[in-house]
């Protein structure tokens, strides 16, 4: 049993969630820095895993998504303990304090995790410095930022909350991802709908300029919605797509219905979501043009589900639930994981 797993299950697991990531940032993550050559020893990708996407060389195709570094204060050390990409935000054009705690739950017999953070972040201008700071660096991860609506703002008003956050990111941001599909920002997913979609794309990618744009999407959604956004968004000239965050589901659960119920609402994520959303990277990849990035998320914990993900059509593989399980050396093993199965990335050397 790994150390981190004795310290998780005699400590961490006894606290609230929040409170436990909290103390994992502030005490390891953000104190990274302070010994990043020996962790760049340790942690840094073979240049075997060197893949190019977007346009970007990517030390390692193997990333962490959005949400667990809201307010870009951890990147440096989280590239330097091995992700190639670190996705910071979900960032708002207004800073506000999230949804009333209790809001995150841990499934552990399922791997997962409920959570109903509501976007809880310091706003996009505040961001702004230390993204700054951090492209400074000369090794570090590349830096994809993901902007959502305020929850104050008004759904009618979406688009120039985005484009506000946009037009102050994007010149800062490796990539840009715009999120229309977390379940707990009132009105948020019906985003999604094409209608209001396409008018709010297409000023977000105007305001993007030259940055890559994504958009993120939900695993709720039939194949047809999915297709739909897919050649939208390719029509706009969008970059690519993230698929997918997390669901409202709750099939297939090993914890009691009562105790889950008790949880309250929230999006599921990790291992209950990683056969659904391999779904969607597979029906996304079918329709989606040459040369469109396709940016794997949900479910993922090993190696072997980093592979399976980038054989099925990703071109990255982002993760985020398994870290609270498998701790801050999480991706160091993944990376060594895909080396001992032979994978090259498409920029090796």
């Amino acid at each position: 049993m790994r150390p981190y797993t004795l310290l998780f299950n005699a400590v961490f697991a006894r606290m609230d969630p929040e409170t436990a990531h909290r103390l994992v940032f502030e005490g390891v993550i953000r104190r990274a820095p302070l010994v990043g050559p020996l962790l760049r020893r340790l942690c840094a990708p073979a240049p075997s895993l060197r893949v190019r996407a977007l346009g970007i060389d990517f030390p390692s195709p193997f990333g962490l998504a959005a949400g667990f570094d809201k307010n870009a204060e951890g990147i440096q050390g989280l590239g330097d303990f091995g992700f190639g990409h670190v996705e910071v935000g979900t960032l708002t054009r207004h800073a506000q304090p999230g949804n009333p705690a209790p809001r995150m739950f841990r499934l552990r017999a399922d791997r997962g995790l409920i959570n109903r953070m509501g976007f809880n972040n310091g706003g996009s201008a505040a961001a702004v410095p230390r993204i700054e700071r951090a492209r400074l660096r000369r090794r570090r991860p590349v830096i994809g930022v993901n902007i959502g609506k305020s929850r104050v703002t008004a759904v009618e008003d979406a688009t120039a909350d985005y484009v506000w956050s946009a037009e102050r990111l994007a010149p800062i941001a490796d990539y840009l991802a715009v999120n229309v599909s977390s379940p707990n920002t009132p009105g948020l997913r019906g985003l999604q709908e094409l209608e209001l979609l396409e008018p709010l794309l297409a000023a977000v990618r105007r305001a993007a300029g030259e940055t890559p744009l994504l958009v993120k999407i939900a695993p709720d959604m039939a194949d047809e919605q999915i297709e739909g956004i897919v050649a939208l968004a390719a029509r706009l000239g969008l970059d690519g797509v993230i698929a997918t965050n997390t669901t409202v589901s709750r099939e297939g659960l090993r914890a009691p219905a009562e105790e889950v119920e008790a949880m309250g609402a929230g999006g599921l994520s990790g291992a209950p979501l990683r056969a659904r959303s391999l779904e969607v990277l597979r029906r996304v990849r079918a329709c989606a043009p040459e040369g469109f990035c396709v940016i794997s998320v949900g479910g993922v914990e090993t190696g072997e589900d980093v592979l399976e993900r980038l054989r099925a059509g990703a071109d990255l593989v982002q993760g985020y639930t398994a870290y609270v399980y498998e701790g801050p050396f999480w991706a160091r093993r993944i990376n060594r994981a895909l080396v001992r199965a032979g994978w090259r990335g498409s920029a090796a050397v």
